[in-house]
C-alpha cells in the first residue's frame, strides 16, 4: 500500500481552475486524478461520435495541464474504483456533479459503496450556476415557463459564486495500471473528423481565449446580432461549457463585469438561464429525452418517410437556408442557433417527422451536443415541450423568410451552398421561384445540380396545422 491518497474524478469538469471538487482536494498532499470512459449506462444517449472527438482532444488538453498525470480507464466505474482501491490507500473520493438520470442513479451507488468502505465521499457543482432544487416557484415546484424561471427565480436567487483559482502545489500522482487516452478508441477510423479541426481549439486554455475574445468583439452586438449567422456574435462556448474546459460561473462574472445594466449583457445572461432551465427540466423529468412533456402529442401523426430525412440530414431539401445548417453541422460539428431553429421547425412542421429523428442526429453531429439543453430545445421547436406558450406548435418558420431576415446578403446561404451562389439575392433563398433564364445563367438545373424542393412550403405549412388541429379536436 502506498501513503493515504486523494481521488479527483474528472467528468463534465475538464479544468484545473474553478474546478470546486477539485479545489477541496487540493487540501490532500497526495491526488490521483483520473478520467473513465463510462458509456454502458447511457444507453442510447452514449457520446455521438463529433463529443467524442472533441473528448479525445480535451483530455490531451487536460493531461498537459497535469503534467502528464491523468490517469485514464474504461469501463464500469464501481468495478474501476474497487480495482484502484485495492492498489491505493484511499481516504477520500471527490467529483463534480452530472445531472444525466443514469448518472445520478449510479453516483448514487458509487457513494453508497465508498462510504461503506469508510472512504469519504464529496460531490460539488461545477456545471450549473445554481442547482435545480434551489430554484423553485413560490409553492415550492419547479418552473414550466423560462421568464418566470429566469426573472423570478434565477434574478432573485443567490448571485452564482465567484470563481476558484487553480488548487496550489498539488502534488498529483499517476496510476500505471491506466489505459491512455488513445486507448479509449475516440477518434473515428474513418477520418471524417479531419473537417472539423479547423474550427475548433480544444482545451482550457482555449475555452479562455474564447471568451476573451467573444467579450472583445462579440458581446456588444450580441442581442441583435446573435440572430445573424453569417455574423461572428455568438460566443461559441457551448462545447467548452458541456465538457467543463470552462464552468458558467467564469462566463456569468466575465460578461457582467462588463456592465450588468448594458442590454446585450441580460441577453447573454438569459441565454445562460436557458440551459440552467434545460437542467431543471431534465432533472424533474428524467424521461425528458424520450418522452413529450405535453402528453397529447403522444397522439400526433409524425410521418414516417425516410427519404425526407435523409435529405434533411445530409443537406439536400432544395430550401438552401435549411441546406445550409444541416451542411454547416457536417462540416464543423456546430450549428449556430438560430439556424438550429429553422431546421428543426422545418424537420417536425414541414416534413411532419417526429423530433426524435433530429434529436439523435444532432446528438451524434454537434461537438456541444448535451442531453438537457437538446432534449429541450427540441421539445420547444417541437410545440411539446415546456414554455409552450412562447413556441406553440402552429408557429411556423417559413425558412423563406428567415433566410431573408437574418442573412440578408446571402453570406451564410452562399458558404455552404456554394452551387446557387450565383443567384442573385431576390431568388437565393427561393430558387425554385427564379425565371429559368435566370436559372440557366447561373449554371443551376433544379433536380441535377441542386434539389428541387422536396416539400411544397404552403402545402405542408397547411398540413402541418391540420395535424395540430387533429389533436385539439381528440381533446387535449
Amino acid at each position: 500500500m502506498t501513503k493515504k491518497i486523494a481521488i479527483h474524478w474528472f467528468r463534465q469538469d475538464l479544468r484545473l481552475s474553478d474546478n470546486p471538487a477539485l479545489r477541496q482536494a487540493g487540501k490532500h498532499k497526495r491526488i490521483l486524478p483520473i478520467y473513465i470512459l463510462e458509456d454502458g449506462d447511457a444507453g442510447k444517449h452514449a457520446m455521438g461520435g463529433a463529443s467524442r472527438w472533441w473528448l479525445h482532444h480535451s483530455l490531451n488538453a487536460l493531461n498537459k495541464s497535469l503534467n502528464g498525470k491523468l490517469s485514464v480507464y474504461r469501463g464500469n466505474p464501481q468495478r474501476i474504483f474497487d480495482d484502484i482501491l485495492a492498489r491505493f490507500d484511499v481516504e477520500a473520493v471527490y467529483w463534480n456533479r452530472c445531472y444525466e438520470p443514469w448518472r445520478l442513479n449510479r453516483d448514487k451507488k458509487i457513494k453508497k459503496r465508498l462510504r461503506e468502505k469508510e472512504i469519504a465521499v464529496h460531490v460539488s457543482n461545477g456545471s450549473l450556476l445554481w442547482e435545480p432544487w434551489d430554484i423553485e416557484t413560490g409553492s415550492g415546484t419547479p418552473y414550466r415557463v423560462f421568464t418566470p424561471f429566469y426573472r423570478k427565480g434565477c434574478l432573485q436567487a443567490e448571485s452564482p459564486r465567484v470563481p476558484l483559482s487553480k488548487p496550489r502545489g498539488a502534488n498529483y500522482l499517476l496510476d500505471r495500471e491506466g489505459t491512455g487516452i488513445d486507448a479509449l478508441e475516440l477518434l473515428p477510423e474513418t477520418g471524417w473528423d479531419s473537417k472539423l479541426e479547423p474550427h475548433w481549439k480544444i482545451g482550457e486554455e482555449s475555452a479562455r481565449r474564447r471568451l476573451k475574445a467573444f467579450i472583445g468583439a462579440g458581446l456588444s452586438s450580441y442581442k441583435d446580432g446573435r440572430d445573424l449567422p453569417a455574423e461572428p456574435y455568438v460566443s461559441r462556448l457551448s462545447p467548452h461549457l458541456h465538457f467543463g474546459e470552462m464552468s458558467p460561473n467564469q462566463i456569468w462574472h466575465a460578461v457582467r463585469q462588463t456592465g450588468s445594466n448594458k442590454g446585450y449583457v441580460d441577453k447573454f445572461s438569459s441565454e445562460m438561464a436557458w440551459r440552467e432551465f434545460s437542467y431543471s427540466l431534465l432533472y424533474y423529468n428524467p424521461e425528458l429525452p424520450r418522452k413529450n412533456l405535453q402528453e397529447k402529442f403522444d397522439r400526433f401523426p409524425w410521418q414516417n418517410n425516410r427519404r425526407y430525412l435523409r435529405a434533411w440530414q445530409k443537406g439536400q431539401t432544395g430550401v438552401p437556408v435549411v441546406d445550409a445548417g444541416m451542411r454547416e453541422l457536417r462540416q464543423t460539428g456546430y450549428m449556430h442557433n438560430r439556424v438550429r431553429m429553422i431546421v428543426g421547425s422545418f424537420l417536425v412542421k414541414n416534413l411532419l417527422l417526429h423530433w426524435h429523428h433530429g434529436e439523435r442526429w444532432f446528438w451524434d453531429n454537434l461537438v456541444d451536443a448535451d442531453l438537457a439543453n437538446n432534449s429541450a430545445n427540441w421539445q420547444w421547436i417541437a410545440g411539446c415541450g415546456a414554455d409552450a406558450a412562447a413556441s406553440p406548435y402552429f408557429r411556423i418558420f417559413n425558412p423563406v423568410r428567415q433566410g431573408q431576415r437574418f442573412d440578408p446578403e446571402g453570406r451564410y446561404v452562399r458558404k455552404y451552398v456554394p452551387e446557387i451562389a450565383a443567384l442573385p439575392d431576390r431568388y437565393l433563398f427561393n430558387p425554385w421561384e427564379a425565371p429559368k433564364s435566370l436559372l440557366e445563367d447561373a449554371g443551376i438545373e433544379l433536380g441535377r445540380t441542386y434539389p428541387k424542393p422536396v416539400v411544397d412550403l404552403k402545402r405542408s405549412r397547411e398540413a402541418a396545422l391540420k395535424a395540430f388541429r387533429s389533436l385539439r379536436q381528440r381533446g387535449s
